[in-house]
């Protein structure tokens, strides 16, 4: 054999052998096995939401884990295409290799078969007769229609074999069933992604990854109308507003798919439950055909999509559109008290100054709707309405962030009503509320007029002056009144700036530093704690008088012990600034998903021969009987006498139905013929001669 002819034989050899495996049970069921595992991943893990969504629920290290095996778009990753090739390929090899096959043999009667091989058949007897050949095959040919098989009679040298087949549909369900599986797996590859991703790799479009407005997205990143058989994107359109483009997800960034058509958002509206949990959000669009100008109207419900030459267009989420906002801007630090009246727009940035130091509001989203629950006046709990907030997140000069969300209406405790300021330090940190108390009129103006007079240094000790009986200035004593003033001063400076426990501690040191104890020392304690809540209240009553309350009553009381709460904790608010909301102009925005699925013609058409073909499989079954008819003799007339038949069956699926059949026909074919003697006993002797 010359060296080209032993390559090819290797060739033909390793052709063989790679047919061989792709068409193998083992790599089928592992790679379904694979495919059933991604795809229970990609139902229990939400897929396609933001990063930051995955970061806070699984934590740093697992979310990295999660994104290096593509867990967060399972079905548009490289390896799950691949899958679905592999298993294409090898569903189409075994349909290529068994098609053929399976075909002629439901054509064959198998009329070839010997009496050696008969009676080798699990399921096989014999018996003699005397009744004429012909009357036997004409019996035997009428059982088997009885039956509903069909039969061949061929004539052989001193034998006639009769053979008959039914079922033949289940080898057609075969034949379904992988051809379902390649009609599914082609529908899936055509709603996939694999084109765009071919598309990305050879440098024809671009994954755009910055968060910028369509005009700005580069031209590298945009899709003609039409240029992808199949796509699912995702858009968000404001009430008044209009889009024509799908935003595609792709590795870490997105594409730009236009669309041929235009969607104007008239309307937008979002029915709640007693919760505030969402009931129903509809959409009510216009779409205008860029080609033709056809108008089309309709109002998009959850499940409710509209379908447009073969466009679907699903309401999908909902959310802010540029609600307007108005604002007040308090100053917490420097010149407390200040505020600037400001204006700004959800999705937007805000920057103003103060104090010569630069701030960015970077506000996040609007809600008009807060419920949560409460403990009712019973001691029950009901779901309260806190009404609309703002979440926003202040930014400095140096880049530093911290988010916040601000109710617009004071809440109500127990009697006392807070406007409610949330802090959210670093991204995954629990939520903490700052309550801030509202004065007679529901505003914040009390208290930031009375934190403004804690924080004037000159203010308090001048009232500190008064508290110890400072007169004008040169009078005898005046020096020591003075010192004990700033003293005070400095005490409810502490207070303000680091609390309760801060003063404590400086009391203390002044008490080492005089050498006092024992009782002494208590009374001074209590002296200097009560001189501080003296300023302090003095302090209140004045802001009392200058805000226009002439009468001190039980809830103004309650209104200056919660005030304290809150200002020795303003320090570690962590903002410079107060952000009050006083106003808005609620703009919602709907979230649209845009799909163009040729392939779910062809999912759906493979689903049903797949389904018909299982049906074919288990409920169909492909069996054949064989009766053969040998001459043992010849009588006097030159006829045949005392014919030896033997009678033989299989069926392609070796179960307890068949036996029972097998010997009911058996039986009911020897009874028919009439037999003599009976060589070999039925396969089951309890079986009645009435035919399956």
């Amino acid at each position: 054999m010359t060296p080209q002819a032993q390559t090819a034989r290797k060739r033909r050899r390793l052709s063989s052998r790679l047919f061989t495996w792709l068409t193998s049970m083992n790599l089928a069921i592992a790679l379904l096995s694979i495919l059933a595992i991604a795809s229970v991943i990609g139902t229990v893990l939400q897929q396609n939401q933001p990063f930051n969504d995955y970061l806070i629920e699984f934590g740093p290290f697992w979310f990295e884990v999660f994104n290096t095996l593509g867990l967060y778009d399972v079905y548009s990753m490289s390896w799950f295409v691949a899958i679905l090739l592999f298993l294409l390929a090898s569903t189409s090899a075994c349909l290529t290799r068994n098609t053929p096959n399976f075909l002629r043999d439901i054509r064959s009667f198998r009329l070839n078969a010997q009496e050696k091989s008969l009676r080798a058949f699990a399921h096989s007897r014999q018996y003699e007769s005397d009744l004429p050949t012909a009357t036997i095959i004409e019996r035997t040919q009428g059982l088997f229609q009885q039956l509903g098989y069909k039969s061949r009679v061929k004539e052989r040298e001193g034998e006639i074999l009769v053979a008959a087949r039914k079922g033949g549909l289940n080898r057609i369900g075969y034949i379904l069933t992988h051809l379902g599986m390649v009609v599914i797996l082609v529908g899936g590859l055509i709603d996939s992604k694999m084109y765009l991703k071919t598309l990305n790799t050879l440098g024809v479009v671009e994954v755009e990854t910055r968060d910028l407005p369509v005009s700005q997205v580069p031209q590298e990143s945009h899709l003609p109308p039409g240029s992808l058989a199949g796509f699912r994107g995702s858009v968000n359109i404001p009430e008044g507003k209009w889009g024509d483009v799908a935003f595609i997800g792709l590795k870490d960034g997105y594409v730009v798919q236009n669309l041929p058509f235009k969607i104007e958002i008239r309307d937008f509206f979002v029915e709640f439950y007693d919760t505030g949990m969402p009931k129903s959000f509809n959409s009510d669009i216009t779409l205008t055909d860029k080609k033709t100008g056809e108008v089309v109207e309709d109002t998009i419900r959850v499940n409710h999509p509209l379908h447009y030459k073969g466009y679907n267009i699903f309401q999908s989420s909902f959310g802010d559109g540029g609600t307007e906002l108005e604002f007040d801007a308090w100053q917490l630090f420097g010149k407390v008290g200040t505020k600037q009246a400001l204006e700004g727009t959800v999705n937007q940035e805000r920057s103003f100054e103060f104090n010569g130091e630069q701030y960015t509001l970077e506000f996040r989203d609007f809600s008009l709707y807060n419920v949560n629950p409460t403990e009712g006046p019973d001691g029950t709990q009901e779901n309260t309405n806190f009404g609309p907030s703002v979440t926003f997140r202040v930014r400095d000069a140096t880049g530093q962030a911290v988010e916040y969300e601000n109710y617009f209406q004071p809440v109500d405790f127990d009697g006392t009503r807070f406007f409610l300021s949330g802090v959210t330090p670093e991204v995954g940190a629990r939520q903490q509320f700052l309550f801030i108390p509202a004065d007679r009129n529901n505003s914040i103006e009390t208290f930031m007029a009375f934190y403004a007079t804690l924080k004037d240094q000159d203010e308090i000790t001048r009232i500190a002056a008064d508290l110890v009986g400072q007169t004008a200035q040169g009078q005898q004593g005046g020096a020591a009144q003075s010192s004990a003033a700033r003293s005070i001063a400095d005490m409810v400076e502490t207070f303000v700036e680091r609390g309760f426990s801060a003063l404590g501690e400086q009391v203390e040191r002044q008490l080492a530093e005089r050498e006092m104890s024992g009782e002494m020392a208590e009374q001074a304690r209590e002296s200097s704690f009560r001189v501080v809540q003296s300023v302090l209240m003095r302090a209140y009553m004045e802001t009392l008088q200058e805000q226009g309350v002439e009468e001190f009553a039980p809830r103004d009381e309650a209104f200056f012990e919660n005030a304290l709460d809150v200002v020795t904790v303003i320090p570690n608010y962590g903002s410079p600034i107060f952000v009050a909301p006083t106003g808005f102009n609620h703009i919602q925005s709907t979230g649209l998903e845009i799909t163009r699925a040729p392939g779910m013609f062809w999912v759906y058409l493979g689903s049903l021969m797949l389904t018909l073909g299982i049906f074919m499989l288990f409920y169909i079954h492909y069996r054949r009987l064989w009766v053969l008819i040998k001459p043992a003799g010849v009588n006097d007339d030159g006829e045949s006498a005392r014919h030896r038949v033997v009678v033989a069956g299989t069926d392609a699926r070796k179960n307890i139905d068949f036996d029972q059949a097998f010997a009911q026909f058996s039986n009911e074919l020897q009874r028919q013929t009439g037999s003599n003697e009976q060589k070999n006993p039925p396969s089951d002797p309890e079986s009645s001669g009435r035919p399956a």
